[in-house]
C-alpha cells in the first residue's frame, strides 16, 4: 500500500477509523485498502504533526465543543471540526499531502 504509517487493526472501534500518531487504527482488515479512508487519516496525521501532538488533540476536543455549542448536534458538529473540514475536503486527493502548505488546516475556519 505505501502509505509509510503503521496501521493497527482495532476491531473496539466504534468508528472507522483513527489517526493517533503515529499510527492508524482501523476497525476491519478489509479497510486497509480503503484508499480514501486512509488517504483521510494521513491528513490527520499530517495536521497531528504539524501542531506537535497534543495540542493538536485540545484544539480538536476545543473546536468540537464549540461547534456542539453552536449546532447542538453531534454530526454537525463534528463534521464543522477544522480539522476534519480538511481531511473530507481533500480525502479524494490521493496527492494533497504531497502539496498541502503547511497548517493548511487553518483555512478552513
Amino acid at each position: 500500500m505505501g502509505t509509510g504509517n503503521k496501521i493497527i487493526i482495532a476491531p473496539f472501534l466504534k468508528v472507522n477509523a483513527m489517526a493517533l500518531f503515529p499510527f492508524i487504527l482501523i476497525r476491519d482488515k478489509w479497510m486497509v485498502d480503503d484508499v480514501l479512508l486512509i488517504n483521510h487519516e494521513r491528513i490527520h496525521l499530517r495536521q497531528q504533526a504539524e501542531l506537535l501532538v497534543i495540542p493538536f488533540y485540545v484544539l480538536y476536543l476545543l473546536n468540537y465543543l464549540l461547534n456542539l455549542l453552536i449546532y447542538r448536534n453531534h454530526y454537525k458538529a463534528y463534521m464543522h471540526i477544522v480539522f476534519e473540514r480538511e481531511a473530507y475536503a481533500n480525502e479524494t486527493n490521493t496527492a494533497y499531502l504531497k502539496h498541502r502548505k503547511w497548517q493548511a488546516w487553518g483555512s478552513y475556519f
